[in-house]
C-alpha cells in the first residue's frame, strides 16, 4: 500500500463544471425522496480532480515518483481549535512544538525558489499549492498575500499554471478575509463534520467550555458568506471526518444544505496498534456509515461531487489513478513543507511514530528532485502489499488503503488496512449497484 493522496486535505471540485447552487435539502424523514439533480455537469465523468503524476515503474513493479506537482505549505504551525482527531497535534508526532508558529519570510522565499526550480526542470504544465496548517489564516493577510503573489509569479515565469487553494477550519472567514482570498484567486476548502451536534463533538475550542465549547455556529455563518454570490466561485468544498456515532443521513443533509461543489469524507487516522473506535471484532462501522451516505447521495441526485464515491466507480471501470487519498495504486505527487522548511511525506504517517513522515530533507539542504531520490522515498504499486491484499479481488480498487493505516502487529506495514473491512463493504456496495 502506498501513502496516497493525502492531497492533503483540501476539498475541491473542477471550477468549470459548477452550476448554480440547487435548492436546500429538506430535513431527513422516512418519506423524503430527494431528487435535486447534480449542481455540476456530469455528462463527461471526470474521475480525477487532478492530473496523473509522473512516475517510473521498475522491473520489479515498484512505482516511484519522477516529479512533484502538489505542494502543501504549512504557513502556520498552530491552530485556534483543538479537534480531538487532528493528525497534526493529536497523533504520534510532536515535531510541531519545535517549529515556528508562522513560516518566516526567508523560508517562504526559499520555498518559492525550490518550486520554481522544480517546475522549470520538469517542464510541468500545472501545479497545485495548498495553504495549510494548523490554521493557515492565523498567518495573517500580509503573509498570505506575499506568498501567493510570489509563488504565482514564479510558477508563471516557469511556463506553468498554478492553482492556489486553502484549507481552513472556517472560524476566521470574515467578509474581509474572503474578499482578500477572492482577489488572490485562492479556492477555499472548509472543514465541517455535519450538523451542530456532530461537528461540535470533536471540533472544539482550545478550552472546551463557554464560547469554546463548539465551532459549528461560527463556521456555518462563514459558509453563508462563502456561498454568497460574491464569493461562491472560490468555494472549493467541504471536508468531513467520519464518526459512526453520528447519523449518516443527517450529516449528509447538513453538508448538502450548504450547497458545496464537493465533499470529501475522511477516515480518522489509526493503526493496528491504535485502531479507530469500533473497528475491532470484524465490524465495519465506517464502511456501513459511508454506504448510508452513498445511498442518500444517490437518492438526492448527487447534488455535489464526492470524490471517494466517484473514485470507486472510476477505478472499478478503468483502473489507474484516484482522486481519493485512500484508494488506488497511483500515488499523489505531493509533499508538505513545514514552517521551518522541513519536507515531509504524507502526514497520515504521523499516526505511526515520531518522525515517520520525515523525508530527511529541507528546502535548504535538498531540492525536490533530491528528496525523491532519498533512500526513504516511498515506493508504490502492488509489490509492497501484504499477501492478504494481493489475494483480495478488490485490491485494484482500494490499493490497500493508506500506508499509515497498515502499520502495527509487530509487522511494520506488512498488513492490510485497519479499515480493510470498511473499504471492502463500501466498494462492494457501490460496484454492485446497477446505476453505477
Amino acid at each position: 500500500m502506498q501513502p496516497k493522496r493525502d492531497r492533503c486535505r483540501t476539498a475541491s471540485a473542477p471550477p468549470n463544471r459548477l452550476a448554480s447552487p440547487s435548492p436546500a435539502l429538506t430535513a431527513p424523514s422516512a418519506a423524503t425522496k430527494l431528487r435535486q439533480g447534480p449542481t455540476w455537469d456530469d455528462t463527461t465523468p471526470p474521475p480525477n480532480h487532478w492530473q496523473e503524476p509522473r512516475t517510473t515503474v521498475a522491473a520489479n513493479g515498484t512505482t516511484r515518483l519522477r516529479a512533484l506537482d502538489q505542494f502543501i505549505v504549512k504557513l502556520c504551525g498552530r491552530c485556534n481549535l483543538a479537534c480531538d482527531y487532528c493528525y497534526v497535534y493529536e497523533l504520534r508526532d510532536t515535531g510541531w512544538r519545535k517549529r515556528p508558529r508562522v513560516m518566516p519570510a526567508p523560508i517562504r522565499d526559499q520555498l518559492v525558489a525550490r518550486i520554481e526550480e522544480h517546475v522549470f526542470r520538469h517542464r510541468l504544465e500545472r501545479v497545485r499549492v495548498i495553504l495549510h496548517g494548523g490554521e493557515p489564516l492565523l498567518a495573517g493577510a500580509r503573509v498570505i498575500t506575499d506568498f501567493t503573489a510570489s509563488v504565482r509569479q514564479a510558477v508563471t515565469r516557469s511556463g506553468a499554471e498554478v492553482e492556489l487553494a486553502l484549507q481552513t477550519n472556517g472560524t476566521l472567514l470574515t467578509e474581509t478575509v474572503l474578499d482578500l482570498l477572492l482577489d488572490l484567486d485562492v479556492r477555499v476548502g472548509v472543514s465541517l463534520d455535519g450538523h451542530a451536534e456532530a461537528h461540535d463533538r470533536h471540533r472544539r475550542g482550545r478550552r472546551g467550555r463557554g464560547p469554546d465549547a463548539g465551532s459549528h455556529a461560527v463556521v456555518a455563518t462563514a459558509l453563508g458568506r462563502l456561498n454568497g454570490p460574491r464569493h461562491r466561485r472560490i468555494f472549493g468544498g467541504l471536508l468531513c471526518t467520519v464518526d459512526p456515532a453520528n447519523d449518516p443521513v443527517s450529516v449528509f443533509d447538513a453538508l448538502a444544505a450548504h450547497h458545496p461543489p464537493a465533499v470529501d469524507f475522511l477516515l480518522p487516522h489509526g493503526t493496528w496498534d491504535n485502531p479507530p473506535p469500533g473497528t475491532s471484532h470484524g465490524r465495519a462501522p465506517y464502511g456501513t456509515w459511508l454506504c448510508s451516505v452513498h445511498d442518500r447521495w444517490q437518492e438526492a441526485g448527487r447534488p455535489m461531487r464526492v470524490r471517494l464515491f466517484e473514485s470507486v466507480v472510476a477505478l472499478s471501470r478503468h483502473g489507474g489513478g484516484s482522486s481519493s487519498e485512500v484508494l488506488g495504486t497511483v500515488p499523489a505527487a505531493a509533499v508538505a513543507i513545514e514552517t521551518d522548511g522541513t519536507i515531509v511525506w504524507t502526514e497520515s504517517l504521523n499516526a505511526v511514530a515520531e518522525g515517520a513522515a520525515h523525508t530527511g530533507g529541507t528546502i535548504f539542504s535538498h531540492s525536490f528532485d533530491d528528496v525523491l531520490r532519498l533512500p526513504g522515498a516511498p515506493d508504490f504499486g502492488m509489490t509492497h502489499l501484504c499477501r492478504t491484499c494481493l489475494e483480495c479481488p478488490l485490491v485494484s480498487i482500494c490499493g490497500g488503503g493508506l500506508r499509515a493505516h497498515r502499520f502495527g502487529r509487530s509487522q511494520g506495514f506488512d498488513n492490510p488496512s485497519v479499515y480493510c473491512g470498511d473499504l471492502f463493504t463500501l466498494i462492494e456496495q457501490i460496484t454492485s449497484r446497477p446505476d453505477q
